[in-house]
């Protein structure tokens, strides 16, 4: 499952690549709102397969930032 998973995925981010590259070129106004809308339609279906697929987001701790010191050492 996992597998077929990735597959998806990496199928999802190579339309996507393809739609943002095809919204560069020249397009008649029918042709670049439908590309849009795949493009929409591709980015929230790989958000759904990708937080179900990996459903543990990690996120580091807030860094603690310390008073800078001055003067000699102790």
């Amino acid at each position: 499952m996992l597998d077929e998973n990735l597959a998806r995925i990496r199928a999802h981010r190579s339309n996507i690549h393809r739609y943002r590259s095809l919204l560069e070129t020249r397009l008649s106004d029918l042709e670049r709102r439908f590309i849009e809308r795949r493009l929409s339609e591709e980015s929230s279906a790989l958000e759904a397969l990708t937080s179900q697929t990996f459903p543990i987001a990690l996120t580091m701790p807030p860094r603690l930032v310390l008073p800078a010191t001055t003067g000699a050492a102790p």
